[in-house]
């Protein structure tokens, strides 16, 4: 990342962590200031590779209603000093800063709050002419569309009077840093606390102008929200809006392997004939094509050139299952370096009474998962819905002013998938404890929706929640042994009319998503379920998890049943609906809840 045009970057980040925390927009502590990350116009065409996944490409077009997007990875920095500035653009921000402690006593610590026009070299320098060192504000304004500003502290600390330009003050009276005990005092007696600015209700930060600092200089919009503060560490400044699928097995792999090596010269290729000289000219598309037919080639090419898949219609999930549901007890092609490879573990190595309800075990060798950002949003995170397509009706806050590409990354891996007999998830939703259950769910879900009044989320269903609550379980229990940390592993939760599966699986740009450890956790799948079951039976805060009410207001879990931190909750990177909707008690006997287990036992 690159603080300013024409400058050495400070500090890097990985290219999985710009689509991730630090994309266009987020906020960024470099090792020497903080800076916003500019938006995609302001990124270096140079060190970027085009990503190629058209079911992806299609599911953001209509999302965003932009045709012919374009997939790529976020730009690498050249390590050379000589070479021109490459990577991702950053600007600095806030642009008002705190000194180090001028004034101290017992009760009070005072630093000045100086903009960075008066500083000299990044210093401030006093009327006894001492250089003092400073770092930015922690605190800026925010509102809900992602927009963002340096708070006007002279309106603030005025009271919307702004016409003193005295020096103004920052004040902790206090030690432990909480917002009651900072107050903005200015030279004129004039002070305020901040505790003022994070209420809503006063407006003391006023209306939000519609300011997009990183889309560069007079790129707002109107708005009309409230200003709400925001502090730069939070972790509620930055949620990214990421759409995610794996790569499907559909078309030649081999063809589709080999465009990929030339496709930056075959992309305008429309026919045979062209396809024929170009071999003849160019050896490095002939090596790339080599046993190729060149009307084989050019039907790729303009399948996708054109976005063009069967599976590209569908949901997301319901294509994936499809291809996990298929009869065949091979999927994908079985060759080093393809995107897909699957098998079906034959039943009797993992038949079992723990396991009646499991249709089908796949264990997936070979993955290949695209991820790209298309939007963020600030203070509260966009989930994707049980199909894992993302909210149409959510305002997106813009990564770039004319938007042509998206940064994604891909990653490869291998994962486990278990498919659930429709019977028998049927069955055990029409059981009346489970009827008790799911209303008692629901009361939590309406209570959030009446606290978040502009969101369409909707409630996933019975059936995912329980699956998506066992997923936790396995996920815990086979991290203990696979080799793989738990926060490097992920979860797709399948719950619709296409069948109903959990894939559990881990992905990284390297080998190290590769490894084995999750195919051969999958060869003894009974074990890790009845380990799972172990784990979801009792938890080390029960009772009080399994007798935690949805709908309780003091707690305000309410979209959490009998779930915690000490048995539940997990990392919420390998968590698909960041940590909500699970209820240990729809899998497995809880001391509170023995009728609405799916798999009923002993608590």
């Amino acid at each position: 990342m690159s603080p300013r045009p024409g400058r050495r970057p400070q500090g890097r980040l990985r290219q999985s962590q710009v689509i991730s925390t630090f994309g266009p927009g987020a906020l960024v502590d470099l090792p020497n200031y903080s800076a916003l990350v500019a938006g995609l116009d302001h990124w270096s065409p140079a060190g970027q590779a085009e990503v190629h996944e058209p079911r992806l490409v299609a599911k953001l077009e209509e999302l965003l209603n932009v045709p012919g997007l374009r997939l790529r990875t976020p730009p690498l920095d050249d390590p050379d000093p000589t070479a021109p500035p490459t990577g991702v653009t950053a600007w600095r921000f806030p642009e008002w800063f705190i000194t180090d402690v001028v004034e101290s006593s017992a009760a009070v610590r005072s630093r000045l709050l100086i903009h960075r026009s008066a500083l000299h070299r990044g210093k401030y320098i006093d009327e006894d002419r001492k250089k003092r060192n400073v770092v930015p504000i922690r605190f800026v304004r925010a509102c809900r569309s992602g927009h963002i500003g340096d708070i006007d502290w002279y309106g603030f600390v005025h009271r919307g009077h702004d016409e003193c330009r005295r020096q103004l003050w920052v004040d902790e009276r206090g030690t432990s840093g909480d917002l009651s005990e900072v107050w903005v005092r200015c030279a004129c007696k004039q002070e305020r606390p901040m505790t003022e600015a994070a209420t809503l209700a006063n407006r003391a930060l006023g209306m939000c102008n519609g300011a997009r600092p990183w889309l560069g200089p007079y790129a707002g919009e109107n708005c009309g929200e409230p200003n709400r503060l925001l502090v730069r560490a939070a972790s509620n400044a930055y949620f990214p809006q990421v759409l995610t699928v794996i790569s499907l097995p559909e078309r030649d792999d081999d063809v589709v392997q080999a465009v990929d090596r030339a496709w930056d010269t075959l992309q305008h290729i429309d026919h045979p004939e062209d396809l024929e000289n170009l071999r003849k000219i160019l050896p490095p598309v002939e090596a790339a094509l080599y046993g190729l037919a060149n009307d084989v080639v050019v039907e790729e090419i303009r399948s996708r050139r054109a976005g063009g898949t069967s599976h590209a219609n569908k949901p997301v999930k319901r294509a994936e299952l499809e291809v996990l549901l298929t009869s065949k007890e091979e999927i994908g092609s079985d060759v080093p370096d393809g995107t897909f490879y699957a098998r079906a573990l034959p039943r009797d190595r993992w038949t079992a009474p723990i396991s009646a309800a499991v249709d089908r075990v796949v264990l997936v060798h070979r993955l290949r998962e695209v991820s790209a950002q298309f939007s963020f949003t600030r203070f509260e995170a966009i989930t994707p819905d049980a199909e894992g397509d993302l909210e149409l009706g959510v305002r997106p806050a813009m990564l770039g002013r004319e938007i042509t590409w998206l940064p994604a990354v891909e990653n490869r891996g291998e994962g486990i998938f278990l498919a659930f007999k429709p019977d028998e998830i049927k069955r055990w939703s029409e059981r009346s404890d489970v009827h008790a259950r799911a209303l008692l769910l629901m009361s939590g879900f309406d209570r959030w929706r009446s606290d978040h009044k502009q969101s369409r989320r909707e409630f996933p269903g019975l059936a995912y929640v329980m699956l998506h609550s066992l997923s936790h379980l396995l996920l815990t229990a086979v991290a203990l042994e696979c080799g793989y940390p738990a926060s490097s592993i992920r979860e797709r939760v399948y719950a619709g009319e296409a069948g109903y599966g959990i894939l559990i699986y881990t992905a990284s740009p390297d080998a190290e998503g590769t490894l084995g450890g999750l195919v051969e956790a999958g060869r003894r799948i009974t074990e890790y379920l009845d380990s799972a079951f172990d784990g979801g039976r009792l938890c080390s805060n029960d009772p009080v998890c399994a007798e935690h009410n949805p709908d309780d207001e003091p707690v305000r879990r309410f979209l959490l049943g009998a779930a915690c931190h000490g048995c539940l909750l997990i990392a919420e990177t390998s968590c698909e609906q960041h940590n909500d909707f699970l209820d240990r008690a729809l899998v497995v006997p809880t001391l509170c809840d023995q009728g609405a287990a799916f798999f009923p036992g002993t608590p």
